[in-house]
């Protein structure tokens, strides 16, 4: 059991990973074709797992409502919604079908709900942006003054405020907003593609460590 619980799925992929990695370096008809082929099962193994993870879901809150435990009532919601949803996709069909059930719930609940659930999200940033930009250190001073040119840059009173200031000339430099798209396009640009080269770091980390069987996480059992 050991064997095939462990030993095989590391050895699979072992072979897949190393073998997706070489098809890159190999500009053949042959190695495209593989490639493709690839990509349909990964289409194909991901409509299992989204099978696999429905019936965790369903399993999860029918055992929540099974146990009464605190809040099962969203838990009745999950489901029924799960259902009515699939059953409006199987009767009118999908989104393709614009005058659809299927259509109508998306549009009109889903949707609107999306939005309000967003609204909410703009309060909780903007309690976040107060404690960030509280003046307390340098840095933060540095912040505030960095976030309110850029907002102000952004909008048509912030370009007012300069607007005396000479489009032409060195003097330009000193409309905020330019001085908003130098701060978004340099410092900020700067940032965030360091912040992306760590997180193309972490894919690579991650993926070798799968691929030598380091990370085992994948199947179950934390080891």
């Amino acid at each position: 059991m050991q064997f095939l619980k462990k030993n095989i799925p590391v050895t699979i992929a072992f072979l897949i990973g190393i073998v997706m990695i070489l098809q890159n370096y190999i500009p053949s008809k042959e190695s495209q074709e593989f490639a493709k082929d690839m990509n349909i099962w990964v289409e194909i193994i991901a409509a299992f797992a989204l099978l696999i993870g429905v019936q965790s879901l369903i399993h999860n809150h029918l055992g929540k409502i099974k146990r009464r435990q605190a809040g099962y009532g969203f838990s009745w919601v999950v489901i029924l919604s799960l259902v009515i949803m699939t059953l409006a996709g199987l009767i009118g069909g999908g989104v393709e079908n614009p005058t659809g059930l299927y259509s109508w719930f998306f549009l009109y609940m889903q949707v609107p709900m999306q939005a309000t659930v967003f609204s909410i999200l703009a309060f909780y940033i903007a309690s976040a942006a107060y404690r960030a930009f509280r003046a307390k250190t340098p840095e933060a001073t540095m912040l505030l003054i960095a976030a309110a040119i850029a907002m102000l840059g952004r909008v048509p009173v912030g370009e007012q405020i300069t607007s005396f200031i000479p489009d032409e000339g060195i003097l330009r430099n000193l409309r905020i907003e330019v001085i908003s798209d130098w701060l978004l396009n340099i410092p900020n640009a700067a940032g965030f593609r360091a912040v992306m080269f760590g997180v193309g770091l972490g894919i690579i980390s991650t993926s070798l460590r799968i691929i030598f069987g380091i990370e085992r996480t994948y199947m179950g059992g934390g080891d």
